[in-house]
C-alpha cells in the first residue's frame, strides 16, 4: 500500500505502467507465500516444544503465550522464529518510512493548498490504520510481561487483534462524501 501511494503521489504519470496487473499480480504471489512460510514455520516451531500445562490465558493462542507454557529447551526454535518476524517487521516499517517521507517531501513541493489537501487525504487513512496496529502491538508485546496481571494481557491482546480491522473500514470510508454528511447530521443531534 505505502508503494503504490508513493507510485500515485510522486510517479503519477508511470503509475499505470508500473503499478499494472502483472506487478500486483507478483505482490499478491509475494505476500501469499509470505505468509504460508510464516505459517509453517511457527506451526512446526510450537509442535515441536513440550508443553507443561494446557492452559493458556489468552482468547486464542499466541506464541509468547505458548512460550511460557514451554518446559523444554526446544524454545529456541521459536525464538529463532520470532527473531526473524521482528527483522521482516522492522524491515517493512523501514520501507513504510522511508516511502512515506518521500511522499512528504513530494506534498510539500505542491504549489497549491487544495493540492496537498487532496493528495494528504488519500495517505491519512493508511497511516492511520498503520500506527493504530502498530502502536497497539507495541503497547502489547514491548513491556515487561512478568509484571502484568493476564486480564492486561488479554486486554492488550483485544487491543491490537481486533481494534486496527474493527476501525480500517471506518477510516476509509471517512473519505466518502455521503458518510460525512451523515455523521455530520448525527453530530448535530
Amino acid at each position: 500500500m505505502a508503494y503504490d501511494r508513493y507510485i500515485a503521489i510522486c510517479h503519477p504519470l508511470h503509475y499505470e505502467m508500473v503499478m499494472n496487473w502483472k506487478y500486483c499480480a507478483e505482490i499478491i504471489f509475494l505476500v501469499w507465500v509470505t505468509g504460508i512460510l510464516y505459517g509453517i514455520l511457527h506451526t512446526s516451531g510450537s509442535f515441536s516444544i513440550h508443553f507443561c500445562s494446557n492452559v493458556v490465558n489468552q482468547f486464542f493462542c499466541e506464541i509468547p503465550q505458548l512460550l511460557k507454557l514451554s518446559c523444554s529447551g526446544l524454545k529456541l526454535i521459536e525464538v529463532g522464529v520470532l527473531v526473524f518476524s521482528i527483522i521482516v517487521g522492522l524491515d517493512c516499517f523501514t520501507f513504510i518510512v522511508i516511502s512515506y517521507v518521500v511522499i512528504f517531501k513530494t506534498v510539500l513541493r505542491i504549489p497549491s493548498e487544495k493540492g496537498r489537501q487532496k493528495t494528504l487525504s488519500t495517505c491519512i487513512p493508511y497511516l492511520t490504520v498503520v500506527s493504530m496496529l502498530l502502536l497497539s502491538s507495541c503497547i502489547g508485546y514491548l513491556r515487561p510481561s512478568p509484571y502484568t496481571p493476564s486480564y492486561l494481557d488479554i486486554g492488550l491482546t483485544v487491543l491490537y487483534a481486533l481494534l486496527p480491522p474493527l476501525f480500517n473500514p471506518i477510516i476509509y470510508s471517512m473519505r466518502n462524501k455521503n458518510i460525512k454528511c451523515v455523521l455530520s447530521q448525527l453530530w448535530r443531534f
